[in-house]
Protein backbone atom coordinates (compact mmCIF):
# COMPACT_ATOMS: atom_id res chain seq x y z
CA UNK A 1 0.00 0.00 0.00
CA UNK A 2 1.07 3.05 -0.87
CA UNK A 3 1.81 5.94 2.32
CA UNK A 4 -0.50 8.79 1.04
CA UNK A 5 -3.12 5.68 0.81
CA UNK A 6 -2.08 4.35 4.26
CA UNK A 7 -2.26 7.26 6.19
CA UNK A 8 -5.47 8.13 5.25
CA UNK A 9 -6.54 4.79 5.66
CA UNK A 10 -5.00 4.80 9.22
CA UNK A 11 -7.02 7.67 10.29
CA UNK A 12 -9.98 5.86 9.76
CA UNK A 13 -8.64 2.89 11.64
CA UNK A 14 -7.42 4.61 14.70
CA UNK A 15 -11.04 6.32 14.56
CA UNK A 16 -9.35 9.48 13.76
CA UNK A 17 -11.64 10.53 11.05
CA UNK A 18 -15.01 8.65 9.30
CA UNK A 19 -14.95 6.07 6.63
CA UNK A 20 -15.78 6.46 3.46
CA UNK A 21 -18.88 3.41 4.17
CA UNK A 22 -19.71 1.25 6.97
CA UNK A 23 -21.70 -2.30 8.10
CA UNK A 24 -22.82 -1.78 11.51
CA UNK A 25 -23.87 -4.37 13.82
CA UNK A 26 -22.78 -7.48 11.71
CA UNK A 27 -21.92 -10.56 12.94
CA UNK A 28 -18.34 -11.36 11.32
CA UNK A 29 -17.26 -15.03 10.25
CA UNK A 30 -13.39 -14.85 11.24
CA UNK A 31 -12.00 -17.40 9.19
CA UNK A 32 -8.25 -16.49 10.76
CA UNK A 33 -9.83 -17.74 14.42
CA UNK A 34 -13.19 -19.72 13.15
CA UNK A 35 -15.07 -17.72 15.26
CA UNK A 36 -18.16 -15.30 14.84
CA UNK A 37 -17.71 -11.99 16.09
CA UNK A 38 -20.14 -8.93 16.86
CA UNK A 39 -18.80 -5.16 15.14
CA UNK A 40 -18.50 -2.56 12.57
CA UNK A 41 -16.99 -3.46 9.17
CA UNK A 42 -15.37 0.27 7.65
CA UNK A 43 -14.29 0.60 4.26
CA UNK A 44 -12.05 3.12 3.05
CA UNK A 45 -10.75 3.35 -0.95
CA UNK A 46 -12.51 -0.67 -1.48
CA UNK A 47 -10.10 -1.57 1.52
CA UNK A 48 -11.03 -2.97 4.87
CA UNK A 49 -9.78 -0.02 6.99
CA UNK A 50 -11.21 -1.75 10.80
CA UNK A 51 -13.26 -3.93 12.40
CA UNK A 52 -14.63 -2.75 15.68
CA UNK A 53 -16.90 0.82 16.17
CA UNK A 54 -16.90 2.90 13.71
CA UNK A 55 -18.84 5.75 12.32
CA UNK A 56 -19.27 6.22 8.14
CA UNK A 57 -20.08 9.11 5.99
CA UNK A 58 -22.29 6.23 4.84
CA UNK A 59 -23.42 3.67 7.02
CA UNK A 60 -25.73 0.39 6.51
CA UNK A 61 -27.25 -1.35 9.77
CA UNK A 62 -27.24 -5.56 9.02
CA UNK A 63 -28.93 -5.74 11.64
CA UNK A 64 -27.00 -9.00 13.21
CA UNK A 65 -26.70 -10.07 9.44
CA UNK A 66 -23.82 -12.78 9.09
CA UNK A 67 -20.75 -11.35 6.79
CA UNK A 68 -18.05 -13.65 5.54
CA UNK A 69 -15.31 -12.93 3.23
CA UNK A 70 -15.55 -13.03 -0.82
CA UNK A 71 -15.79 -16.60 -1.84
CA UNK A 72 -13.13 -17.90 -4.27
CA UNK A 73 -13.83 -20.24 -7.24
CA UNK A 74 -9.64 -22.19 -7.27
CA UNK A 75 -10.45 -23.29 -10.30
CA UNK A 76 -12.77 -23.34 -13.13
CA UNK A 77 -13.11 -22.82 -16.98
CA UNK A 78 -15.21 -20.23 -18.00
CA UNK A 79 -16.20 -21.36 -21.21
CA UNK A 80 -17.67 -24.14 -19.52
CA UNK A 81 -20.71 -21.95 -18.59
CA UNK A 82 -21.21 -21.34 -22.45
CA UNK A 83 -21.88 -17.48 -21.65
CA UNK A 84 -19.16 -15.16 -22.50
CA UNK A 85 -16.72 -14.96 -19.61
CA UNK A 86 -18.31 -10.91 -18.07
CA UNK A 87 -21.81 -12.83 -18.15
CA UNK A 88 -20.72 -15.77 -15.96
CA UNK A 89 -18.15 -13.42 -13.97
CA UNK A 90 -22.04 -11.27 -13.56
CA UNK A 91 -24.17 -14.15 -12.41
CA UNK A 92 -21.39 -16.20 -10.22
CA UNK A 93 -20.99 -12.94 -8.22
CA UNK A 94 -24.31 -12.30 -7.42
CA UNK A 95 -24.07 -15.96 -5.48
CA UNK A 96 -20.94 -14.42 -3.68
CA UNK A 97 -18.12 -15.53 -5.59
CA UNK A 98 -15.72 -12.22 -5.70
CA UNK A 99 -12.59 -14.01 -7.14
CA UNK A 100 -12.32 -16.60 -9.98
CA UNK A 101 -8.97 -18.89 -10.86
CA UNK A 102 -9.80 -19.48 -14.50
CA UNK A 103 -7.75 -21.85 -16.79
CA UNK A 104 -8.47 -20.97 -20.32
CA UNK A 105 -7.04 -24.08 -21.90
CA UNK A 106 -10.70 -24.95 -23.81
CA UNK A 107 -9.75 -21.27 -25.52
CA UNK A 108 -6.61 -21.99 -25.93
CA UNK A 109 -6.98 -25.63 -27.29
CA UNK A 110 -8.96 -23.63 -30.17
CA UNK A 111 -7.51 -20.44 -30.93
CA UNK A 112 -4.06 -20.37 -28.94
CA UNK A 113 -2.52 -17.01 -26.99
CA UNK A 114 -5.52 -15.38 -29.50
CA UNK A 115 -8.18 -17.39 -26.91
CA UNK A 116 -5.97 -16.28 -24.09
CA UNK A 117 -6.05 -12.62 -24.50
CA UNK A 118 -9.93 -13.10 -25.60
CA UNK A 119 -10.66 -14.41 -22.19
CA UNK A 120 -8.04 -11.70 -20.17
CA UNK A 121 -9.77 -8.95 -21.82
CA UNK A 122 -13.65 -9.92 -21.38
CA UNK A 123 -12.77 -10.07 -17.80
CA UNK A 124 -10.71 -6.96 -17.47
CA UNK A 125 -13.31 -4.45 -16.28
CA UNK A 126 -15.26 -7.27 -14.49
CA UNK A 127 -17.15 -6.71 -10.96
CA UNK A 128 -14.81 -9.11 -9.44
CA UNK A 129 -11.29 -10.76 -9.34
CA UNK A 130 -10.26 -12.48 -12.03
CA UNK A 131 -7.20 -14.14 -12.39
CA UNK A 132 -6.21 -16.61 -15.00
CA UNK A 133 -3.58 -19.75 -15.07
CA UNK A 134 -1.19 -20.51 -18.13
CA UNK A 135 -2.40 -23.42 -19.88
CA UNK A 136 0.01 -26.02 -19.59
CA UNK A 137 -1.13 -28.57 -22.21
CA UNK A 138 -1.99 -27.23 -25.39
CA UNK A 139 -2.40 -29.78 -26.60
CA UNK A 140 -3.44 -31.90 -23.76
CA UNK A 141 -1.41 -35.15 -24.93
CA UNK A 142 0.05 -36.61 -27.74
CA UNK A 143 -2.94 -38.04 -29.01
CA UNK A 144 -4.96 -34.71 -29.88
CA UNK A 145 -6.11 -33.16 -32.45
CA UNK A 146 -6.56 -29.41 -31.76
CA UNK A 147 -6.36 -26.32 -33.04
CA UNK A 148 -3.03 -24.79 -31.47
CA UNK A 149 0.24 -26.02 -29.65
CA UNK A 150 1.29 -23.85 -26.74
CA UNK A 151 5.10 -24.14 -25.81
CA UNK A 152 6.71 -22.47 -23.00
CA UNK A 153 8.30 -19.88 -25.60
CA UNK A 154 4.58 -18.92 -26.43
CA UNK A 155 3.91 -18.58 -22.65
CA UNK A 156 6.93 -16.23 -21.92
CA UNK A 157 5.30 -13.07 -23.09
CA UNK A 158 2.39 -13.96 -20.10
CA UNK A 159 4.46 -13.92 -17.52
CA UNK A 160 4.40 -10.09 -16.44
CA UNK A 161 0.94 -9.96 -17.05
CA UNK A 162 -0.65 -8.62 -13.22
CA UNK A 163 -3.15 -11.37 -13.71
CA UNK A 164 -1.08 -14.64 -14.70
CA UNK A 165 -0.85 -16.56 -11.32
CA UNK A 166 0.86 -19.97 -12.86
CA UNK A 167 0.51 -22.61 -14.51
CA UNK A 168 -2.53 -24.07 -15.68
CA UNK A 169 -3.78 -28.06 -15.24
CA UNK A 170 -0.73 -30.23 -15.79
CA UNK A 171 -2.77 -32.73 -17.64
CA UNK A 172 -0.34 -35.14 -19.05
CA UNK A 173 1.47 -36.22 -15.86
CA UNK A 174 3.38 -39.13 -17.83
CA UNK A 175 5.23 -35.75 -19.60
CA UNK A 176 6.27 -34.50 -15.92
CA UNK A 177 6.37 -38.36 -14.34
CA UNK A 178 8.92 -39.02 -17.42
CA UNK A 179 10.95 -36.37 -17.69
CA UNK A 180 9.51 -34.67 -20.93
CA UNK A 181 12.02 -31.67 -22.00
CA UNK A 182 8.85 -29.84 -23.32
CA UNK A 183 7.12 -30.39 -20.09
CA UNK A 184 9.88 -29.24 -17.63
CA UNK A 185 10.43 -26.36 -19.79
CA UNK A 186 7.20 -25.03 -18.78
CA UNK A 187 7.47 -26.10 -15.25
CA UNK A 188 10.83 -24.34 -14.87
CA UNK A 189 9.51 -21.35 -16.36
CA UNK A 190 6.79 -21.00 -13.65
CA UNK A 191 9.57 -22.34 -11.16
CA UNK A 192 8.03 -19.92 -8.22
CA UNK A 193 4.58 -19.84 -8.82
CA UNK A 194 1.69 -22.16 -8.26
CA UNK A 195 1.14 -25.39 -10.95
CA UNK A 196 -2.36 -26.57 -10.90
CA UNK A 197 -2.75 -30.67 -11.36
CA UNK A 198 -4.71 -32.59 -12.86
CA UNK A 199 -3.91 -36.41 -11.93
CA UNK A 200 -6.56 -39.18 -11.69
CA UNK A 201 -5.29 -42.39 -9.95
CA UNK A 202 -1.84 -41.99 -10.31
CA UNK A 203 -0.20 -44.76 -8.89
CA UNK A 204 1.65 -44.16 -5.58
CA UNK A 205 4.64 -43.73 -6.74
CA UNK A 206 3.82 -41.70 -10.21
CA UNK A 207 1.70 -39.42 -7.67
CA UNK A 208 5.23 -38.77 -5.62
CA UNK A 209 7.08 -38.25 -9.10
CA UNK A 210 3.82 -36.33 -10.18
CA UNK A 211 4.86 -33.66 -6.90
CA UNK A 212 8.53 -34.05 -6.94
CA UNK A 213 8.09 -32.08 -10.45
CA UNK A 214 6.86 -29.02 -8.83
CA UNK A 215 2.83 -29.61 -8.58
CA UNK A 216 0.89 -28.29 -5.55
CA UNK A 217 -3.04 -28.77 -6.16
CA UNK A 218 -5.45 -31.46 -7.77
CA UNK A 219 -9.01 -31.40 -8.57
CA UNK A 220 -9.66 -34.45 -9.96
CA UNK A 221 -10.31 -36.46 -6.49
CA UNK A 222 -12.98 -38.63 -7.02
CA UNK A 223 -13.22 -40.08 -3.70
CA UNK A 224 -11.79 -39.68 -0.33
CA UNK A 225 -9.24 -42.04 -0.41
CA UNK A 226 -7.44 -40.71 -3.44
CA UNK A 227 -7.93 -37.38 -2.02
CA UNK A 228 -6.37 -37.94 1.32
CA UNK A 229 -3.20 -39.67 -0.99
CA UNK A 230 -2.69 -36.57 -2.83
CA UNK A 231 -2.90 -34.74 0.91
CA UNK A 232 -0.03 -36.62 2.38
CA UNK A 233 1.43 -35.61 -0.98
CA UNK A 234 1.83 -32.06 0.16
CA UNK A 235 -0.90 -31.24 -2.44
CA UNK A 236 -3.94 -28.50 -2.10
CA UNK A 237 -6.81 -30.44 -2.97
CA UNK A 238 -9.49 -28.52 -4.64
CA UNK A 239 -12.80 -30.67 -4.31
CA UNK A 240 -15.24 -29.97 -7.12
CA UNK A 241 -18.84 -29.69 -7.57
CA UNK A 242 -19.52 -29.07 -10.93
CA UNK A 243 -22.33 -30.08 -13.79
CA UNK A 244 -21.22 -33.44 -14.54
CA UNK A 245 -18.24 -34.08 -11.91
CA UNK A 246 -19.91 -33.87 -8.20
CA UNK A 247 -17.25 -35.26 -5.96
CA UNK A 248 -17.96 -33.23 -2.92
CA UNK A 249 -20.25 -35.70 -1.03
CA UNK A 250 -17.55 -38.35 -1.17
CA UNK A 251 -14.70 -36.53 -0.21
CA UNK A 252 -16.74 -34.35 2.59
CA UNK A 253 -17.78 -37.32 3.71
CA UNK A 254 -15.19 -38.67 4.27
CA UNK A 255 -13.69 -35.58 6.19
CA UNK A 256 -16.32 -35.51 8.51
CA UNK A 257 -16.56 -39.34 9.20
CA UNK A 258 -12.43 -39.08 9.99
CA UNK A 259 -12.37 -35.72 11.55
CA UNK A 260 -9.88 -34.86 8.84
CA UNK A 261 -7.84 -31.54 9.45
CA UNK A 262 -9.29 -29.29 6.30
CA UNK A 263 -6.60 -26.39 5.64
CA UNK A 264 -5.27 -28.90 2.58
CA UNK A 265 -8.72 -28.31 1.06
CA UNK A 266 -10.36 -25.99 -1.05
CA UNK A 267 -13.79 -25.76 -3.50
CA UNK A 268 -13.82 -25.31 -7.06
CA UNK A 269 -16.48 -25.63 -9.79
CA UNK A 270 -14.27 -26.68 -12.66
CA UNK A 271 -16.71 -26.90 -15.31
CA UNK A 272 -20.23 -25.83 -14.89
CA UNK A 273 -23.19 -24.49 -16.59
CA UNK A 274 -25.13 -21.33 -16.58
CA UNK A 275 -28.75 -22.47 -15.62
CA UNK A 276 -27.34 -24.54 -12.67
CA UNK A 277 -25.52 -22.00 -11.08
CA UNK A 278 -28.61 -19.52 -11.52
CA UNK A 279 -30.85 -22.41 -10.03
CA UNK A 280 -28.55 -23.86 -7.12
CA UNK A 281 -25.45 -21.42 -6.54
CA UNK A 282 -21.93 -21.49 -7.38
CA UNK A 283 -19.60 -21.78 -4.64
CA UNK A 284 -21.77 -20.61 -2.23
CA UNK A 285 -23.44 -24.61 -3.28
CA UNK A 286 -20.09 -26.17 -2.44
CA UNK A 287 -20.58 -24.12 1.38
CA UNK A 288 -24.06 -25.06 1.96
CA UNK A 289 -23.60 -28.87 0.94
CA UNK A 290 -20.84 -29.01 3.07
CA UNK A 291 -22.11 -27.93 6.01
CA UNK A 292 -25.57 -29.69 5.41
CA UNK A 293 -23.11 -33.39 5.60
CA UNK A 294 -21.88 -32.55 8.58
CA UNK A 295 -18.82 -29.79 7.85
CA UNK A 296 -18.62 -27.20 10.26
CA UNK A 297 -19.58 -23.75 8.72
CA UNK A 298 -16.79 -22.10 9.91
CA UNK A 299 -14.32 -24.92 8.30
CA UNK A 300 -16.16 -24.81 4.85
CA UNK A 301 -15.90 -21.17 4.61
CA UNK A 302 -12.43 -21.18 4.99
CA UNK A 303 -12.17 -24.19 2.24
CA UNK A 304 -14.18 -21.37 0.25
CA UNK A 305 -12.18 -18.11 1.58
CA UNK A 306 -8.90 -18.10 3.56
CA UNK A 307 -7.09 -20.81 2.34
CA UNK A 308 -7.84 -20.55 -1.54
CA UNK A 309 -6.82 -17.45 -1.39
CA UNK A 310 -3.35 -18.59 0.73
CA UNK A 311 -2.90 -21.18 -1.75
CA UNK A 312 -2.67 -18.82 -4.66
CA UNK A 313 -0.91 -16.21 -2.86
CA UNK A 314 -3.64 -14.02 -3.21
CA UNK A 315 -3.03 -12.24 0.71
CA UNK A 316 -5.34 -9.45 0.42
CA UNK A 317 -7.85 -11.65 -0.36
CA UNK A 318 -10.35 -14.26 1.61
CA UNK A 319 -10.40 -12.99 4.98
CA UNK A 320 -12.25 -9.75 7.03
CA UNK A 321 -8.92 -7.76 8.37
CA UNK A 322 -7.64 -4.13 8.17
CA UNK A 323 -5.37 -4.28 5.06
CA UNK A 324 -7.43 -6.55 3.06
CA UNK A 325 -9.63 -5.66 0.10
CA UNK A 326 -13.65 -4.74 0.69
CA UNK A 327 -14.66 -8.09 -0.65
CA UNK A 328 -17.57 -9.82 1.73
CA UNK A 329 -20.71 -11.98 0.97
CA UNK A 330 -23.79 -10.81 3.64
CA UNK A 331 -25.72 -13.67 4.54
CA UNK A 332 -29.23 -13.88 6.41
CA UNK A 333 -27.88 -16.66 8.60
CA UNK A 334 -24.99 -19.58 8.96
CA UNK A 335 -27.57 -22.43 8.59
CA UNK A 336 -29.11 -21.97 5.42
CA UNK A 337 -26.32 -19.90 4.36
CA UNK A 338 -28.32 -17.81 1.78
CA UNK A 339 -26.69 -14.87 0.07
CA UNK A 340 -28.22 -11.12 0.84
CA UNK A 341 -25.86 -8.81 -0.58
CA UNK A 342 -22.25 -9.17 -2.52
CA UNK A 343 -19.75 -6.25 -2.18
CA UNK A 344 -16.46 -6.21 -4.19
CA UNK A 345 -13.87 -3.65 -3.41
CA UNK A 346 -16.04 -1.94 -1.10
CA UNK A 347 -19.25 -2.19 -3.92
CA UNK A 348 -21.98 -3.54 -3.93
CA UNK A 349 -22.96 -5.67 -7.32
CA UNK A 350 -26.41 -5.20 -8.30
CA UNK A 351 -28.44 -7.99 -9.15
CA UNK A 352 -28.86 -9.35 -12.61
CA UNK A 353 -27.36 -5.86 -13.83
CA UNK A 354 -27.24 -6.21 -17.87
CA UNK A 355 -23.06 -7.00 -18.45
CA UNK A 356 -22.07 -5.07 -21.26
CA UNK A 357 -21.64 -7.87 -24.40
CA UNK A 358 -17.90 -6.86 -25.28
CA UNK A 359 -17.90 -7.62 -29.07
CA UNK A 360 -15.64 -11.00 -30.51
CA UNK A 361 -13.13 -10.68 -33.12
CA UNK A 362 -14.37 -12.30 -36.20
CA UNK A 363 -12.20 -14.99 -36.59
CA UNK A 364 -12.55 -16.11 -33.08
CA UNK A 365 -16.25 -16.90 -34.70
CA UNK A 366 -15.15 -19.19 -37.30
CA UNK A 367 -13.38 -22.05 -36.11
CA UNK A 368 -15.17 -25.03 -37.49
CA UNK A 369 -13.61 -26.37 -40.56
CA UNK A 370 -14.42 -29.95 -41.42
CA UNK A 371 -13.42 -32.16 -44.68
CA UNK A 372 -14.80 -35.31 -45.89
CA UNK A 373 -17.58 -35.50 -43.30
CA UNK A 374 -20.58 -38.47 -44.47
CA UNK A 375 -23.31 -40.30 -43.25
CA UNK A 376 -21.60 -43.62 -44.77
CA UNK A 377 -18.48 -43.23 -42.58
CA UNK A 378 -20.37 -43.34 -39.37
CA UNK A 379 -21.20 -47.25 -40.30
CA UNK A 380 -19.22 -49.27 -37.67
CA UNK A 381 -18.19 -53.08 -39.49
CA UNK A 382 -18.53 -55.77 -37.06
CA UNK A 383 -16.56 -58.78 -37.23
CA UNK A 384 -17.80 -61.33 -34.94
CA UNK A 385 -15.55 -60.78 -32.12
CA UNK A 386 -16.07 -58.85 -28.68
CA UNK A 387 -15.97 -54.55 -29.13
CA UNK A 388 -14.15 -52.57 -26.60
CA UNK A 389 -17.26 -50.60 -25.09
CA UNK A 390 -16.86 -47.11 -23.47
CA UNK A 391 -18.58 -47.48 -20.39
CA UNK A 392 -20.41 -44.24 -18.84
CA UNK A 393 -20.95 -43.75 -15.14
CA UNK A 394 -23.65 -41.61 -13.44
CA UNK A 395 -22.41 -38.49 -12.34
CA UNK A 396 -18.70 -39.46 -13.23
CA UNK A 397 -16.46 -38.09 -16.59
CA UNK A 398 -14.29 -41.23 -15.69
CA UNK A 399 -14.94 -44.68 -18.06
CA UNK A 400 -15.05 -48.29 -17.82
CA UNK A 401 -13.34 -50.36 -19.92
CA UNK A 402 -15.30 -53.02 -21.00
CA UNK A 403 -14.87 -55.75 -23.68
CA UNK A 404 -18.57 -57.41 -24.37
CA UNK A 405 -20.76 -58.80 -27.13
CA UNK A 406 -22.57 -56.16 -28.89
CA UNK A 407 -25.61 -56.33 -31.78
CA UNK A 408 -25.17 -56.19 -35.37
CA UNK A 409 -27.22 -56.34 -38.37
CA UNK A 410 -26.48 -57.55 -41.76
CA UNK A 411 -26.66 -55.43 -44.98
CA UNK A 412 -25.16 -55.96 -48.51
CA UNK A 413 -23.21 -59.22 -47.51
CA UNK A 414 -21.56 -57.58 -44.67
CA UNK A 415 -22.27 -56.84 -40.21
CA UNK A 416 -22.59 -53.73 -39.07
CA UNK A 417 -22.75 -52.56 -35.45
CA UNK A 418 -26.81 -52.17 -34.91
CA UNK A 419 -26.93 -50.12 -31.46
CA UNK A 420 -30.02 -50.25 -29.45
CA UNK A 421 -31.57 -49.17 -26.09
CA UNK A 422 -27.94 -50.90 -24.31
CA UNK A 423 -25.28 -49.89 -26.58
CA UNK A 424 -25.09 -46.35 -29.12
CA UNK A 425 -22.45 -45.41 -31.43
CA UNK A 426 -20.33 -42.48 -30.52
CA UNK A 427 -18.06 -40.51 -32.69
CA UNK A 428 -15.89 -37.40 -32.73
CA UNK A 429 -15.48 -35.63 -36.17
CA UNK A 430 -11.72 -33.55 -36.10
CA UNK A 431 -13.18 -29.62 -36.88
CA UNK A 432 -9.79 -27.87 -36.74
CA UNK A 433 -7.82 -28.13 -39.78
CA UNK A 434 -10.17 -30.12 -41.99
CA UNK A 435 -7.68 -32.92 -41.90
CA UNK A 436 -10.86 -35.53 -42.18
CA UNK A 437 -10.08 -37.93 -39.09
CA UNK A 438 -12.87 -39.16 -37.26
CA UNK A 439 -12.88 -41.83 -35.11
CA UNK A 440 -16.37 -44.27 -34.07
CA UNK A 441 -16.95 -46.29 -31.01
CA UNK A 442 -19.54 -48.13 -29.02
CA UNK A 443 -21.23 -46.01 -25.64
CA UNK A 444 -22.72 -48.12 -22.57
CA UNK A 445 -25.05 -46.30 -19.88
CA UNK A 446 -26.01 -42.73 -22.31
CA UNK A 447 -29.39 -44.53 -23.19
CA UNK A 448 -30.37 -42.31 -25.76
CA UNK A 449 -33.13 -43.87 -28.50
CA UNK A 450 -34.45 -42.51 -31.47
CA UNK A 451 -32.31 -40.09 -31.78
CA UNK A 452 -28.73 -37.91 -31.44
CA UNK A 453 -26.90 -35.80 -29.33
CA UNK A 454 -23.43 -33.50 -31.26
CA UNK A 455 -21.67 -30.86 -29.94
CA UNK A 456 -18.66 -29.24 -30.32
CA UNK A 457 -17.55 -28.65 -26.82
CA UNK A 458 -15.32 -31.89 -26.66
CA UNK A 459 -12.68 -31.57 -23.64
CA UNK A 460 -9.95 -30.58 -24.74
CA UNK A 461 -9.55 -30.62 -27.82
CA UNK A 462 -12.94 -29.69 -28.65
CA UNK A 463 -13.34 -31.24 -32.08
CA UNK A 464 -17.29 -32.52 -32.67
CA UNK A 465 -18.72 -35.29 -30.80
CA UNK A 466 -21.79 -36.66 -31.47
CA UNK A 467 -23.79 -40.22 -30.28
CA UNK A 468 -27.21 -41.64 -31.23
CA UNK A 469 -28.51 -44.67 -32.05
CA UNK A 470 -28.75 -44.57 -35.85
CA UNK A 471 -26.69 -43.11 -38.24
CA UNK A 472 -28.82 -40.61 -39.90
CA UNK A 473 -29.63 -38.60 -36.87
CA UNK A 474 -26.24 -38.31 -35.99
CA UNK A 475 -25.33 -37.13 -39.47
CA UNK A 476 -28.06 -34.48 -39.18
CA UNK A 477 -26.43 -33.51 -35.88
CA UNK A 478 -22.95 -32.98 -37.10
CA UNK A 479 -23.87 -31.04 -40.30
CA UNK A 480 -26.07 -28.71 -37.62
CA UNK A 481 -23.03 -28.23 -35.90
CA UNK A 482 -21.03 -26.96 -38.66
CA UNK A 483 -23.65 -25.31 -40.07
CA UNK A 484 -23.99 -22.99 -36.65
CA UNK A 485 -19.70 -23.05 -36.31
CA UNK A 486 -20.15 -24.95 -33.21
CA UNK A 487 -22.67 -25.40 -30.62
CA UNK A 488 -25.15 -28.16 -28.82
CA UNK A 489 -28.32 -29.93 -30.90
CA UNK A 490 -30.34 -32.04 -30.33
CA UNK A 491 -31.81 -34.33 -32.95
CA UNK A 492 -35.32 -36.44 -32.47
CA UNK A 493 -36.50 -39.17 -35.05
CA UNK A 494 -34.86 -37.01 -38.41
CA UNK A 495 -35.48 -33.32 -37.01
CA UNK A 496 -33.69 -30.90 -35.42
CA UNK A 497 -35.45 -30.56 -32.20
CA UNK A 498 -33.47 -27.83 -30.90
CA UNK A 499 -30.15 -26.13 -31.18
CA UNK A 500 -28.12 -24.04 -28.94
CA UNK A 501 -25.88 -22.07 -31.22
CA UNK A 502 -21.81 -21.42 -30.00
CA UNK A 503 -20.48 -19.31 -32.04
CA UNK A 504 -17.57 -18.28 -29.90
CA UNK A 505 -14.58 -20.87 -30.81
CA UNK A 506 -17.88 -22.90 -30.69
CA UNK A 507 -17.47 -22.89 -26.80
CA UNK A 508 -19.65 -19.96 -26.48
CA UNK A 509 -23.10 -18.05 -26.87
CA UNK A 510 -22.47 -13.70 -27.19
CA UNK A 511 -26.68 -14.06 -27.51
CA UNK A 512 -26.87 -13.44 -23.84
CA UNK A 513 -27.74 -15.92 -20.96
CA UNK A 514 -31.41 -15.74 -21.35
CA UNK A 515 -30.91 -17.28 -24.65
CA UNK A 516 -28.66 -19.93 -23.59
CA UNK A 517 -30.94 -21.08 -20.70
CA UNK A 518 -34.14 -21.04 -22.89
CA UNK A 519 -32.42 -23.34 -25.40
CA UNK A 520 -31.43 -25.67 -22.60
CA UNK A 521 -34.23 -25.77 -20.60
CA UNK A 522 -36.33 -27.33 -23.98
CA UNK A 523 -33.13 -28.93 -24.76
CA UNK A 524 -32.20 -31.26 -21.53
CA UNK A 525 -35.70 -32.83 -20.60
CA UNK A 526 -36.08 -33.68 -24.30
CA UNK A 527 -32.98 -35.23 -23.84
CA UNK A 528 -34.07 -37.36 -20.82
CA UNK A 529 -37.25 -38.03 -22.00
CA UNK A 530 -35.30 -39.71 -25.05
CA UNK A 531 -33.75 -41.84 -22.87
CA UNK A 532 -30.48 -40.52 -21.32
CA UNK A 533 -30.35 -41.13 -17.82
CA UNK A 534 -30.89 -38.29 -15.23
CA UNK A 535 -27.44 -38.76 -13.76
CA UNK A 536 -26.03 -37.49 -16.89
CA UNK A 537 -25.99 -33.90 -17.88
CA UNK A 538 -26.60 -34.91 -21.65
CA UNK A 539 -24.49 -32.39 -23.10
CA UNK A 540 -21.61 -31.59 -20.17
CA UNK A 541 -20.87 -35.50 -19.84
CA UNK A 542 -20.76 -36.55 -23.38
CA UNK A 543 -18.34 -33.58 -23.69
CA UNK A 544 -15.55 -35.37 -21.51
CA UNK A 545 -15.95 -38.69 -23.31
CA UNK A 546 -13.33 -37.57 -25.64
CA UNK A 547 -10.84 -36.23 -23.24
CA UNK A 548 -7.79 -39.06 -23.30
CA UNK A 549 -6.13 -37.63 -19.92
CA UNK A 550 -9.13 -39.57 -17.82
CA UNK A 551 -9.54 -43.12 -17.69
CA UNK A 552 -10.22 -46.06 -18.73
CA UNK A 553 -11.04 -45.05 -22.38
CA UNK A 554 -12.03 -42.67 -24.42
CA UNK A 555 -13.09 -41.98 -28.08
CA UNK A 556 -10.82 -39.35 -30.09
CA UNK A 557 -10.51 -38.03 -34.38
CA UNK A 558 -7.99 -41.15 -34.35
CA UNK A 559 -9.78 -43.87 -32.87
CA UNK A 560 -10.88 -45.76 -29.69
CA UNK A 561 -8.08 -44.67 -26.94
CA UNK A 562 -6.94 -46.77 -23.83
CA UNK A 563 -6.03 -44.09 -21.59
CA UNK A 564 -4.61 -46.83 -18.62
CA UNK A 565 -2.20 -48.32 -21.96
CA UNK A 566 -1.83 -45.30 -23.83
CA UNK A 567 -2.61 -47.03 -27.24
CA UNK A 568 -4.67 -46.44 -29.51
CA UNK A 569 -7.17 -48.57 -31.76
CA UNK A 570 -8.74 -47.92 -34.67
CA UNK A 571 -11.66 -49.12 -34.25
CA UNK A 572 -13.62 -50.75 -31.19
CA UNK A 573 -13.06 -54.32 -32.59
CA UNK A 574 -9.27 -54.48 -32.77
Amino acid sequence: MKLQKYQKCSKVTRGLRKAEFVLKNARIVNVFTREILKGDIAIEDGLISGIGSYEGKREIDLEGRYVCPGLIDSHLHLESTLVTPGELVRQAAQCGTTTFIVDPHESANVSGTDGIDYILDQTEDAPANVYVMMPSCVPATHVDDNGCILTAGKMKGYLEHPRILGLGEVMDAPSVINGSVAMHEKLQLFQDRVKDGHAPFLAPGDLAAYVLGGIDTDHECVDYEYAMAEARNGMQVLIREGSAARNLDAIVKGIVEHHTDTSGFCFCTDDKHIEEIRKEGHINYNVKRAVQLGLPVEKALQMATIQPARCYGLYRLGMIAPGRQADFVILDNVADLNVVDVYHCGKKIIKDEKAELKPCPPYLKNTVHVSGFSEERLKLKHPGTKARVIQMLEKQIVTRDVLEEVPWIESDGEKYFAPDGEYQKIAVIERHKNTGKMGVGIVKGYGIHGGAIASSVSHDSHNIIVVGDNDRDMAIAVKEMMRTQGGYTLVCNGEIYGTLPLPVMGLMSDAGYESVNEALAKMIPKAHEMGVKEGFDPFITLSFMALPVIPEIRITPRGIYLVNEDRMLRTPFS
